[in-house]
């Protein structure tokens, strides 16, 4: 075969081809990868592979890519564009009508239709319809619905083509998929609605695609989505609900190069047509997006109310309760105990936090015990699913996750557009609800998880306070413990048998500030000296890869979870990941991988879902069984498929499978960020001390990677990093005002 069959030109550094579609050996219909043989005009065939929707055999395209060479598969032609060439005659529209490309039209009737209409054909199926009614067989409704399938396939070629120069083919599918062939007029008329309606397109985009079709830089569209962008992007990046107006004005003039006065017009226009909402205290205006204002204001008044309708428990009958658990298990509970037990009991909404080793547990094993006896109701959740299975775990009592309480449901038919079939019209059963590790909820889940709480309901959150905030906008607990609205036990005495353990003793130390001891070799608790960085990798890898296996067995070669305070840098979770996925699963002839951009994906490697996917399908028992990966599951991956373009993953007993599209998901997770550790607990936790920007080493983060070990923590840098971090007690400020609102 020749090495350049049919190679009209090269434009951009993409080779251009043309052809016949011969053949599709392979497509996912979801995002439209398809693996195709081309046959040139001069009679080679190519095998294309690309996203290429709706492509069927038959079809005359042009295809913009490169040549790749892979093991497997040999050379393939990698499209990264494609078009359809319009220039039918009988014999090709026969070809393309034959193939089963449009609904409704098998061999025979592409015949009859070639035969009455010849070269016409296709320009009869889409704008004439009634015609084809006289072919024999043919009824009038039947001609409609072909006439509609080949519009709407001829629709997605005619998007493909318009948004070529601004979005890969990926994104294109995406918008296609949500507005049909009124995407082009919707972008033409507003390209700034692509950011606020598709997942995965940013201001950044839309606007580069706005200013290519010529709206100007001073646009109110511009201003207004640069405002809301602004506002999600502090949402995301520092976990801000809303922004002083002075600070929003600066921010979005920074970003869109505008004119403070006029920005600070829009906000005005804005307001007025409530696309963004104000609350004032303090002499400030802060000012949220409509979404994150509702979710704030719901949470204030939910919890207010839940805390007034809560039904009277005489404090008589409370210490019954108490003394019938004392007496049933052998022993008394300590005072603060006793006191979060009463609160719980006699309150609708009920704060209880402490640290490691002070007997939260305890409490909520004892509650538990109490609700059943009463004959109530009792659910137990957590954010994440390793929080519950922890959960469930130290109670021996069914925790489930916030999502799964909640009933998430995913409807495909309504795109994008999911929710929880528990909300305010469909309202959870349960008497009481004690939700733990409440540090990691945002203001967007409490409000989910408030709108399903019955009135009446007793709510107990229980949570550290000191570790991180949540990742995503918000610091409900935090707000919660401040605003003094609702009965809060702190439990500070560490009991006897945590008291032998040296993390639990440490991390006390290090969240009163003190420094952790560092010098005691035989407990659970170890710190290695290492000054560069790179002994501190090697270091790290030995332990993973030889030191801790040899020494504990599966339970460091499956238990072993090393923490990094940051991505980045010399010691961050990126370079970790390279190093100790060379070191634990490196390449072998038997082991499949997928190479996407600078980071290779292979079966048996350890790897972390990044953000919520509500919709992903998981099997348990060979079964769909569910719906929904969250941030921060860790699985292993069974299987790639590189034909299919997918690959398997296993999340403690969930089977989801991957469409490489969805690659940008999923991090190695060798070595997980602390931010991205919390709410699990792993039985050895590796964490190094290294030089990093001081808003990475504080006392917080340090508290919050040690408390993630079960039975050991291993330090291995620099002591003086420890002493840092602990003297360094910033905690980055998050505008909120649900504090304010509860007070107020």
């Amino acid at each position: 075969m020749d090495d350049k069959p049919d190679i009209v030109n090269e434009t951009d550094d993409l080779i251009r081809i043309s052809g016949c579609v011969e053949h599709i050996i392979f497509c996912n219909e979801e995002n439209g990868y398809t693996v195709c043989d081309l046959g040139t005009d001069d009679d080679d065939i190519v095998t294309l592979t690309g996203i290429m929707p709706y492509i069927n055999e038959g079809d005359q395209i042009i295809v913009y890519g490169e040549w790749r060479h892979t093991p497997k598969y040999g050379r393939q032609f990698w499209v990264s564009q494609y078009e359809r060439n319009f220039l039918f005659n009988a014999v090709s529209i026969l070809r393309y009508l034959s193939s089963g490309a449009i609904k409704g039209i098998g061999k025979k009737t592409a015949q009859k239709i070639v035969d009455e209409f010849g070269d016409n054909s296709l320009e009869v199926i889409e704008n004439h319809p009634d015609w084809l009614s006289d072919i024999p067989g043919m009824s009038l409704n039947k001609a409609k619905q072909i006439s509609e399938d080949f519009k709407e396939k001829a629709g997605i070629r005619t998007v493909m083509l318009f948004f070529r120069e601004f979005f890969g083919a990926s994104l294109t599918v995406k918008i296609y998929k949500k507005w049909g062939i009124a995407s082009i007029d919707i972008a033409k008329s507003n390209p700034y609605r692509l950011c606020d309606e598709i997942d995965g397109i940013g201001f950044e985009k839309a606007d580069r695609m706005a200013q290519k079709l010529g709206i100007g830089l001073a646009s109110e569209e511009r201003y207004m989505s640069g405002i809301i962008y602004v506002l999600s992007s502090c949402a995301a990046q520092s976990g801000h609900v809303c922004l002083p107006r002075g600070e929003l004005i600066r921010e979005t003039v920074s970003t869109l190069n505008a004119d403070e006065d006029d920005i600070s017009r829009v906000i005005d226009l804005m307001l007025g047509q409530k696309k963004l909402e104000r609350f004032s205290h303090g002499g400030t205006d802060y000012i949220f997006d409509r979404f994150s204002y509702g979710n704030e204001k719901y949470i204030a008044q939910k919890l207010l109310l839940l805390d007034k309708v809560c039904p009277a428990i005489s404090h008589a009958d409370i210490n019954i309760f108490i003394e019938n658990e004392e007496r049933k298990n052998g022993f008394s509970y300590a005072l603060l105990q006793k006191k979060a037990l009463i609160s719980a009991l006699e309150c609708g909404v009920m704060l209880l936090t402490g640290g490691p080793g002070t007997g939260k547990t305890t409490v909520v094993k004892a509650l538990l015990a109490i609700f059943r006896s009463m004959d109530m109701k009792v659910a137990l959740a957590a954010p994440t699913g390793r929080a519950a299975k922890k959960l469930s775990e130290a109670t021996a009592f069914e925790a489930k996750t916030i999502h799964r309480l909640l009933e998430y449901e995913y409807s495909p038919e309504e795109g994008d557009r999911a929710g929880f079939a528990r909300n305010e019209n469909n309202l959870l059963e349960e008497d009481a609800l004690i939700i733990d590790e409440a540090s990691m909820i945002d203001n967007t889940l409490m409000a989910s998880l408030l709108k399903a709480v019955k009135p009446g309901a007793r709510l107990i959150i229980i949570g550290d306070a000191d570790q991180l905030p949540s990742v995503g906008a918000g610091n409900v607990l935090r707000d919660l413990l401040d605003s003094g609205r609702f009965s809060t036990v702190k439990l500070t005495q560490i009991f006897r048998q945590a008291e032998k353990s040296l993390i639990v003793t440490n991390a006390h130390l290090i969240n009163n500030g003190q420094t952790p001891r560092l010098d005691i070799k035989d407990n659970d608790f170890f710190f290695l000296p290492r000054v560069s960085e790179r002994d501190i990798m090697l270091t790290v890898t030995d332990l993973c890869k030889n030191r801790l296996p040899r020494t504990y067995g599966e339970l460091a070669v499956n238990g072993t979870q090393v923490i990094s305070p940051s991505r980045k840098g010399g010691i961050g979770t990126d370079n970790l990941n390279v190093m100790l996925q060379d070191a634990l699963n490196p390449p072998e002839k038997k082991k499949k991988e997928h190479k996407i951009r600078d980071r290779v994906y292979r079966e048996g490697d350890r790897v972390m879902q990044t953000k919520n996917n509500y919709e992903l399908e998981w099997r348990r028992g060979g079964e769909i069984f569910g719906t929904g990966v969250f941030n921060g599951d860790i699985g292993i991956i069974l299987k790639i498929d590189n034909l299919n373009q997918n690959m398997e993953i296993l999340f403690d007993d969930r089977h989801v499978d991957y469409d490489f599209s969805m690659l940008d998901e999923l991090d190695l997770a060798y070595a997980v960020t602390v931010h991205k550790s919390q709410g699990s607990e792993y039985p050895i936790v590796i964490f190094p001390l290294y030089s990093a920007p001081s808003v990475l080493l504080t006392r917080n983060l340090f508290y919050t990677a040690v408390t993630r070990a079960q039975k050991m923590v291993i330090l291995v840098g620099k002591a003086e990093i420890a002493e840092r971090m602990v003297s360094n007690n910033r905690l980055a400020q998050r505008y909120t005002c649900l504090k304010q609102r509860l007070e107020d």
